[in-house]
């Protein structure tokens, strides 16, 4: 069912003046809203929110989080970083009065997953970028890697009907519902490949869960690679698994490094359940 591609997209607050200042890679028709759940902890039914932008090109996409890019934005305006400090001791003083934190990060714009995906950048290829602590990493991956098994089943998404598909992929076993009527073989985070674009993806027990919540067709929108938290240096190269390696260490830590960045006790000390969303570190 084919239908006009502007929906009920959430207001995005853009700040113009970072795109001539970083490389234009392609200019985005589409743009897509995801909203992202994961799991706190399998033994536990509490969960993580994030919120991406997928943007598509001609050819090149970019996915990124939006709560990520409002916190650069912020910090990259003249005194931002002085509004942003104000904004975080008011927080603190939330946290030691309620010990709620998920209120605590809820009460200051905070950072989303720094995870910036680029498919095919270079052509037939992904670029991906993070960062640990304060360090920039970078590597490259390969480009609609997952080997999908089409089924018959059908369901309804934002007006669209979607086909049932599935694979397993790097640990996980994924289902994914794409849409013929959007002939853009893309998706959320890393999954792609299908004859449609991908509205709603999750693993098994949806551990990790991507659904659209905002499809709106743009005009040459730039899509830039971002180098948004890039005071110094450049991004430091490194090997897929090693970077997931280090992401374990900082999730199994994560207790005493929060404590050690706000100086709050985290009071927590219980063992790490959650694993990364890719497994094959191990």
């Amino acid at each position: 069912m084919k239908r006009a591609l502007i929906l009920f997209f959430l207001p995005l607050i853009l700040a113009q003046v970072v795109f001539s200042q970083e490389k234009i890679v392609d200019y985005a028709h589409l743009k897509c809203q995801y909203q992202h759940t994961y799991l706190k902890d399998t033994l536990d039914v509490g969960t993580y929110n994030d919120l991406f932008i997928l943007q598509i090109g001609k050819n090149i996409s970019k996915w990124y989080s939006y709560y990520t890019f409002q916190m650069d934005s912020l910090r990259r305006t003249p005194d931002g970083k002085q509004v942003w400090q104000e904004m975080f001791n008011k927080s603190l003083e939330v946290l030691k009065n309620s010990g709620d934190r998920t209120k605590w990060m809820n009460s200051f714009p905070h950072n989303g997953s720094r995870t910036f995906v680029y498919k095919n950048n270079p052509s037939g290829k992904m670029t991906v970028t993070d960062g640990i602590g304060n360090d920039h990493l970078i590597y490259q991956d390969t480009l609609n890697a997952q080997h999908w098994q089409i089924a018959d089943s059908m369901k309804t998404i934002l007006g669209y009907e979607c086909q049932k598909a599935e694979c397993d992929f790097r640990g996980r076993h994924w289902t994914a519902w794409f849409s013929p009527d959007i002939p853009v073989s893309d998706g959320p985070w890393k999954l792609g490949g299908l004859p449609g674009l991908i509205l709603e993806a999750y693993d098994v027990g949806k551990q990790y869960h991507f659904w659209m919540v905002g499809l709106e067709a743009v005009t040459r929108e730039p899509i830039v690679f971002s180098e948004f938290s890039l005071s110094k240096g450049k991004f430091r190269e490194i090997d897929r698994r090693e970077l997931l390696k280090l992401e374990m260490n900082q999730l199994t830590n994560m207790g005493a490094i929060m404590e050690a960045e706000t100086g709050v006790p985290s009071g927590n000390n219980k063992p790490v359940y959650r694993d990364l969303i890719e497994r094959d570190y191990k």
